[in-house]
């Protein structure tokens, strides 16, 4: 029941991103529907849409274990309106993406304020707070809007929780429970998890003791009804450190128990356990690792 892949190349078309997944073993994938560094992107063209949904029946994996990643520009909860108006256009447009390619989920960061607050400020935790509880409302508005004008669609926007670096908000499962809260259409919701993020915001998987408080906190704070998807990745950096930078599996802090916790709990059944590690040339080897901690 479990679903392992990584986010594969899609250089040349959408339509390689399946084969490349075939490639190196995966039953799950995730892609980028467009230039991530760009923001505009001609449509798909319905002979890569074709040639996409064919290649899809050839790798034998389902839709629902395919987790599109959105553009790295985008951010929904920017303070500049002109820019925030860009990310959200920009947004509706990765939704429809996904949706002509018949995929249900959309990945993607929350955003960040911007805010530049020093340490020295007086009431510095005060006015980092209301900084990010003004973002998340424009994160969840962005959210309500694109689900709004994409309301004939299925796609869920699935929120990754981030490491909390510089300004980027997502680091907290109540940051994560806030924004689903304001969503209308909670149908339309969903968290991805990321195990480097979770480590350096914070969380601590290292321990069996360890994961169970994490997970049941999420449970509690957020709900697992609402997991759409995990990226699995070892950390460079420490705990807490709130630095996001990816190691390969079992060669960075948080080590390989954590992910033989991840592989036998029934709660990551039936999603998209997506590789994210810094050496695509391994991905093969570290997929049939994590298959082999199955007990």
């Amino acid at each position: 029941m479990k679903f392992v892949g990584a986010h594969v190349s899609a250089s040349g078309g959408v339509e390689n991103a399946p084969l490349n997944a075939m490639a190196i073993g995966a039953k799950a994938f995730a892609l980028f529907t467009k230039n991530q560094r760009q923001w505009i992107a001609k449509p798909l063209e319905a002979s890569s849409i074709d040639a996409f949904h064919k290649n899809m029946e050839l790798s034998g994996i389902l839709p629902k274990h395919v987790l599109p990643h959105d553009s790295y520009l985008i951010n929904l909860g920017h303070p500049e309106v002109d820019k925030l108006e860009k990310s959200r256009e920009a947004f509706i447009d990765e939704i429809e993406r996904c949706r002509v390619l018949g995929l249900d989920k959309l990945n993607f960061h929350p955003g960040s304020h911007l805010a530049k607050i020093a340490k020295k400020e007086p009431h510095y935790d005060d006015l980092l707070m209301e900084a990010e509880l003004q973002c998340l409302d424009v994160i969840a508005e962005s959210m309500n809007r694109a689900i709004e004008a994409t309301k004939d669609s299925s796609v869920k926007l699935v929120i990754e929780n981030t490491a909390g670096q510089g300004s980027n908000l997502g680091y907290r499962f109540e940051q994560l429970g806030y924004l689903i809260e304001r969503i209308e259409d909670k149908s339309r919701v969903g968290i991805c998890l990321d195990t480097c993020h979770m480590f350096t915001s914070g969380y601590d998987i290292r321990t069996k003791e360890a994961y169970e408080e994490t997970m049941d906190a999420f449970g509690r704070i957020v709900g697992f009804k609402y997991l759409g998807g995990m990226h699995i990745n070892d950390s460079k950096p420490k705990l807490g450190s709130k630095v996001d930078r990816h190691d390969s599996l079992g060669k960075g802090e948080i080590g390989w128990d954590a992910f033989g916790f991840i592989m036998n709990d029934p709660r990551m059944d039936d999603i998209p356990l997506i590789l994210e590690t810094i050496d695509e040339s391994i991905w093969a080897e570290e997929i049939k690792a994590l298959y082999a901690l199955v007990k």
